[in-house]
């Protein structure tokens, strides 16, 4: 073996060291945040819930235009006017992103009327709240079209180009349950948990890109319409998160350029349980914690 090969290896934990400490110490100061008065932020699923929120966060941080996307002009419509209303320059588009023709079409015509956006922000989700056997095939199909799916077509349409202006992030708005997953949301869990792979191999593929970012929320339940009636059994320990502080926390992730993002915090525990705990324990954790039947009073956006 080379001398060279025998250095590297031998230095590897120390550089591994290295970063955990000058990561825990990060955590201690106070990080610089960019600015994003210059900023193309577009918005899928921007029209209601999270979306929405995170639309109005932006434009409070001085972003340049906010565009949003989605499949309901009437939300998209009043989302938009509240944007312009505050003083931010507002588009909206409507846009399947399970449509691969679509997007691209949409893409195109952002390009020519705003102009290049620089922060995509994957937002857009369905959820059927069944278990297997009792889904729909074509429901299933959708939630992984939409989930999954629109991910590697909005990236693709947009991404390109903040390669070439060497200035853009990429931000995916994820689940918990995505590496926790219950019962009853199996086809929302299943392509979560395909989206989180998607965004942690491009924050891998993104390391040697100067000026392109990546970053992939993963909150606990959140009180939106969309997952409407879920209950867990102890939501004095589990309460669900607002919206709004999902995305003030995802805008301040943005500007810090954080690649991942736990809301709560508490949740990296539970990934971390899930590495070593047996599969037994596992078991009785969803049983005491109620999420074998969270899904049984279920909803969903009506």
């Amino acid at each position: 073996m080379e001398l060279k090969s025998v250095c590297r290896m031998l230095l590897f934990p120390v550089q591994i060291l290295y970063c955990i400490v000058r990561a825990s110490l990060m955590l201690l100061l106070p990080s610089r945040r960019k600015d994003l008065t210059k900023e193309v932020v577009l918005i899928t699923g921007g029209g209601r819930g999270i979306g929405r929120h995170l639309a109005k966060e932006f434009a409070k941080h001085g972003a340049r235009k906010v565009i949003l996307w989605g499949r309901t002009e009437k939300c998209l419509k009043e989302t938009a006017e509240e944007i312009t209303l505050s003083g931010t320059e507002c588009h909206y588009f409507l846009c399947d992103v399970a449509n691969r023709e679509e997007v691209y079409k949409q893409a195109k015509v952002v390009r020519e009327k705003v102009g290049d956006v620089t922060i995509l922000v994957n937002n857009a989700a369905v959820v059927h709240g069944k278990s297997l056997m009792d889904s729909d095939d074509d429901a299933l199909l959708k939630s992984q079209h939409i989930n999954t799916m629109g991910q590697f077509w909005t990236t693709k349409a947009f991404l390109p180009r903040m390669l070439e202006l060497q200035h853009g992030h990429v931000v995916c708005i994820n689940s918990i349950l995505s590496q926790s997953p219950i019962p009853g949301a199996i086809d929302y869990c299943t392509s979560k948990a395909s989206s989180l792979a998607f965004m942690e191999s491009l924050t891998l593929g993104l390391l040697d890109c100067p000026g392109v970012s990546c970053t992939t929320v993963l909150p606990f339940h959140t009180n939106t319409e969309m997952f409407q009636g879920m209950r867990v059994r102890f939501p004095q320990l589990f309460p669900p998160l607002k919206p709004e502080v999902v995305a003030q926390r995802t805008v301040d992730a943005v500007r810090t350029d954080k690649a991942f993002l736990y809301l709560p915090w508490t949740m990296h525990a539970l990934v971390i349980l899930k590495s070593f705990v047996p599969q037994v324990a596992l078991e009785e954790i969803h049983k005491f914690s109620g999420t074998y039947t969270c899904m049984n009073t279920f909803k969903g956006r009506t």
